[in-house]
């Protein structure tokens, strides 16, 4: 048995709920992301056409890297401990990029079994860099609130089923306020990104999995097929594509993370890590007694 079983089997049988650290972790958190994307795209705007895209990337890493100093300082102040959950690891990130690419390009390649989806070939001209830029932000920032600000807390005091079920809602409700959001867009964000992605912190217990496989996920819908990405343009992707068929398979406005294939597929993922994470101890039970502070 390794020393981080040990750590989660060795609990005390009673957790504290602290709301007000929860609520207070997650809103510093969530104004952090927010701040981090509208800065992002205040940076692309200003620069000149030539430069826009190298200037947005560059732009976008060091508000990646501000978001992770932010998620560690506030670690410190609510917890008086240091974030190992962040601690830097570029081949659990690059292992969850994998992950994701994998994830997205299969749904692809049911929808084109499928006849949904039409390939036009390689794009003569690809938004490759801003995707990725945006990207960036995006995955970073929604994993440091979501995963590490919600579905941490929450696992600490409820375990891991319950922070898995209110994060995965959170997540999927907050995507509702999205271009082209629908109820089934809203549900299927909480079930294959809300669920998956706590899966796979459960998994590794280091949020640069979840950042990967975030990061991957929308990199391969919007800067390789150039779909919407959870309701927003993407411009061009590598492969020019074109989806046709009913919204439950294509997804609509929203694109394709609202559709019933990229749900089964996502899920059926999730499923895979938490059964692993269940196997190597790693899945916390919910505790009987609860004491608010």
């Amino acid at each position: 048995m390794n020393n981080t079983t040990t750590a989660l089997t060795a609990r005390p049988a009673v957790r504290r709920l602290a709301p007000v650290r929860l609520i207070a972790l997650f809103a510093l958190l969530l104004a952090g992301d927010i701040g981090a994307q509208l800065a992002r795209i205040w940076a692309f705007k200003q620069a000149t056409p030539t430069s826009r895209d190298w200037v947005g990337l560059g732009v976008s890493l060091v508000l990646g890297a501000m978001l992770v100093a932010l998620y560690i300082a506030l670690v410190w102040g609510f917890e008086r401990r240091k974030a190992r959950e962040i601690s830097p690891s570029g081949l659990q990130a690059l292992a969850g990029v994998a992950v994701g690419l994998a994830l997205f390009a299969t749904v692809f390649a049911i929808l084109g079994a499928a006849g949904i989806a039409r390939w036009g070939g390689v794009s003569s001209h690809f938004d490759v860099i801003p995707v990725l830029a945006a990207s960036i932000v995006a995955a970073i920032g929604e994993e440091l609130a979501f995963r590490g600000g919600v579905f941490r807390v929450l696992e600490d005091s409820l375990g891991t089923f319950w922070a898995l079920i209110c994060s995965a809602a959170v997540f999927g409700l907050l995507h509702a306020l999205n271009p082209g959001a629908t109820v089934l867009s809203t549900l299927a964000i909480a079930l294959e990104a809300g669920i998956l992605l706590g899966a796979a912190y459960a998994l590794t217990r280091n949020l640069w999995f979840a950042i990967g496989l975030h990061l991957g996920w929308n990199f391969t819908e919007g800067g390789v097929f150039g779909v919407s990405v959870s309701g927003f343009s993407a411009g061009k992707g590598i492969f020019a594509v074109a989806l046709s068929g009913p919204t439950l398979l294509t997804g609509g406005k929203f694109g394709p993370e609202a559709s019933i294939v990229a749900i089964a597929v996502c899920l059926a993922a999730a499923l895979v890590l938490l059964a692993l994470a269940v196997r190597r101890g790693l899945w916390r039970p919910a505790s009987a007694r609860f004491v608010l502070d």
